[in-house]
């Protein structure tokens, strides 16, 4: 591993993932095509391989000082808009916020490797930025000098960047019909799940076991949230869920309830299974049920964690659960006006910095010096060369 061997951790990553994916059928060759559609692409389906890059080459893992909670997959699309908990339905101020969005990996462990991670998607996601190489490290100075002053306990300076406005604005006015109609299909009151690329049906035993581990799971949810209308809660349908590109494989259900009733009023919860995270192999296995590890993290990191956040389980397999809204949406980066990211390279490490602050179990000293920011770009470069050779040497296997 250490010669870093492209087609050898290819065969890795493949094996990996034929294993995770072998429960359902074409999910394999579902994620191989979500991973060969660019370097940015695979890096984000493959956050075990980045650790294990790590592990055998500690000298990319010196990290300056700073230790707490870590999302463990940081990269560009891990930040995104969404509802947060205690906004209504009809809170048009409080209806959406950007943020942080994936605890799945989270751990406690250096801040430099979540730093580090978003860095190497920096440069290797620069092509579909729009940014040339010279470009994209010149934004990756920004995310740290951004990343840096907020760690440090500086305010967020000015208004959101305009990618960043934009989106907000767009997801705060939209109705909850958007979401039911884009997962849902029926007639009149009796929405169920389509089922095709995106939903499947579960299972029977795992269908049966859904309302038990449901019912769980609510009551594993604030007070403040959970109300006292059971009726909310009452299922009309279950399916698998398929979504994500370095999760897929796991366990995944979706949960339609009847809500506040009627046609659009139906609530959709999301319950994914969770795991040891990618991170573990340098810092060890987190002692806390992996589903409580992911809340836990979520609400150690965020100002305003998204709503109804809860855990549960089906068997042995631990379960994070959320409910779904139409604010939840991700900046689409092929979009980006090339005058606008520089103020969001800044924006994202400010994002990352207050998050890692909330989160700190030992803050640094004193800021990271220009030579450790430096150091952090230096080893990105190098990880991301890694991650496009094998990349590249993955799509060749896929040719053959």
């Amino acid at each position: 591993m250490t010669s870093f061997d492209p087609a050898a951790l290819a065969r890795f990553q493949l094996k990996r993932d034929q294993a995770v994916t072998k429960s359902v059928k074409g999910l394999f060759a579902h994620k191989l095509a979500r991973m060969s559609a660019s370097p940015l692409a695979f890096l984000r389906g493959a956050a075990p391989l980045f650790y294990k890059i790590l592990e055998a080459r500690p000298v990319l893992a010196k990290a300056p000082p700073g230790t707490g909670w870590l999302t463990g997959d940081m990269h560009l699309e891990n930040f995104g808009a969404y509802r947060p908990e205690h906004a209504t339905d009809h809170d048009a101020d409080a209806g959406a916020v950007f943020d942080l969005n994936d605890f799945d990996d989270a751990i406690i462990g250096p801040f430099a490797f979540d730093v580090l991670r978003l860095t190497t998607s920096l440069i290797l996601g620069g092509r579909e930025l729009g940014a040339n190489g010279v470009e994209a490290l010149e934004l990756c100075d920004l995310l740290l000098e951004g990343y840096v002053s907020t760690l440090g306990g500086a305010a967020v300076e000015g208004r959101m960047p305009a990618p960043i406005a934009a989106l907000v604005i767009q997801v705060k006015g939209r109705p909850q019909s958007t979401l039911l109609d884009a997962r849902t299909t029926g007639h009149g009151e009796d929405r169920r799940f389509a089922l095709g690329t995106r939903y499947q049906a579960l299972e029977p035993a795992i269908a049966k076991a859904v309302p038990a581990a449901f019912a769980k799971y609510v009551a594993s949810i604030c007070v403040e949230e959970r109300g006292d209308h059971a009726d909310h809660f009452e299922i009309v349908d279950v399916a698998r869920r398929i979504a994500g590109t370095g999760s897929l494989g796991s366990l995944r259900i979706a949960v339609l309830v009847q809500g506040k009733g009627g046609r659009d009023g139906q609530w959709v919860f999301d319950l994914k299974e969770q795991g040891t995270p990618s991170a573990a192999i340098l810092v060890g296995v987190p002692k806390l049920d992996p589903a409580v590890r992911v809340v836990t993290a979520a609400r150690a990191c965020l100002a305003h964690p998204p709503r109804m956040l809860g855990t549960t389980r089906i068997g042995a397999t631990p379960l994070f659960g959320r409910r779904l809204a139409p604010q939840e949406d991700k900046l689409d980066l092929t979009q980006i006006e090339h005058a606008d990211l520089k103020g969001l390279a800044k924006a994202l490490g400010e994002l990352l910095g207050r998050a890692h602050r909330r989160g700190a179990t030992k803050l640094p000293p004193k800021p990271w010096s220009e030579d450790a920011r430096a150091a952090i770009v230096d080893h990105a470069i190098t990880l991301a060369g890694i991650h496009e050779a094998v990349y590249l040497a993955l799509c060749k296997e896929m040719r053959q």
